[in-house]
């Protein structure tokens, strides 16, 4: 029977992870790092409230 389709890149990709499997391990450690984490409300209303609303051009100065 025929195999399906696979391109290139699913191709690398699935030889890097079958030589190096610590790689899903070290993403899994990074996207813990940098996205799964709580957020606190207080410290999100305080960005929220001191952020500077942005020009609409912001190449042109105010006149």
């Amino acid at each position: 029977m025929a195999q399906p389709y696979e391109s290139d890149i699913t191709r690398m990709i699935r030889e890097l992870l079958q030589e190096k499997p610590h790689i899903v391990q070290e993403q899994k450690k990074g996207r813990a790092l940098w996205w799964d984490r709580k957020l606190d409300p207080e410290e999100l209303k305080r960005t929220r409230e001191s952020s500077v609303k942005q020009q609409a051009y912001v190449y042109q100065n105010k006149v």
